[in-house]
């Protein structure tokens, strides 16, 4: 069968439910962790990013919505799994050490862009800048919750049905949302293209799990800080896992 996605309330969406049929099984997201949208949307200020805990910003943009209008569409997503990069104090940040190349600049500028990278010659992966300038701290957005522009994001994708790999894992929604590192990186998040919408307050603490970074082996200690968020029972989230302490294993 195809796939079938509805969703369900009035017409503000303020009680969403999305199903889909994947070989004739039916998949409720949020059962519990139900996220809220809000209609219409309000872009997050300026000074949300311009903070100086990137942890917390890392833990306050899940649930937050990811909009991007190009060529005349518009596709988003539900914010779903984070990871957040401390900057110069942080062996897994691009900017660790105070690295400052042409690709990286952005990084070091004010918060509220975006920081998009080519990674292993196929994947544009997309970051929120945060903090002040000068603290080149980044938000990883890891993977969202499909919301609009759905048949856009299948083309895009090369992709005939939805599943849960569509938007899953910071390739695959760069990909599905347009977002390209040579015309998208720098981009201010206030503007038309690309931005990020408020759904209100921030999660509850029962609804958000947390755990190591993907990929960041080569950081020594700095690959276990818990800096990695994502929405519980959350099906969009992505399938990495970070590294994990053998038992008995000190902090050297």
């Amino acid at each position: 069968m195809g796939h079938a996605i509805s969703l369900e309330g009035p017409d503000n969406f303020s009680e969403r439910k999305q199903v889909i049929n994947f070989t004739g099984v039916n998949y409720f997201f949020l059962p519990e962790n139900k996220v809220k949208i809000s209609s219409p949307l309000t872009r997050l200020p300026l000074s949300f990013y311009q903070r100086s805990n990137v942890v917390t910003i890392a833990r306050q943009l899940l649930g937050k919505v990811l909009v991007t209008c190009m060529d005349g569409y518009k596709t988003s997503g539900i914010i779903v799994e984070t990871e957040a990069y401390r900057g110069i104090t942080d062996r897994a940040s691009h900017a660790f050490g105070g690295r400052r190349t042409t690709r990286t600049a952005v990084m070091f500028g004010p918060g509220g862009r975006s920081y998009v990278y080519f990674c292993y010659g196929m994947h544009h992966l997309f970051n929120v800048v945060t903090s002040g300038e000068n603290t080149p701290h980044a938000v990883l957005i890891r993977a969202l919750e499909p919301l609009t522009g759905m048949e856009k994001m299948l083309e895009r994708r090369g992709k005939a049905v939805v599943d849960f790999t569509l938007t899953s894992g910071p390739g695959s929604l760069s990909k599905a949302l347009g977002i390209q590192h040579r015309l998208h990186s720098g981009e201010r998040l206030d503007g038309d293209l690309i931005w990020i919408g408020d759904n209100g307050g921030p999660l509850p603490a029962r609804a958000i799990c947390r755990g190591t970074r993907v990929g960041v082996a080569y950081s020594r200690e700095d690959a276990y800080l818990p800096y990695r968020f994502w929405i519980r029972d959350n099906p969009w989230v992505s399938r990495g896992k970070g590294l994990e302490r053998t038992m008995g294993k000190k902090k050297g």
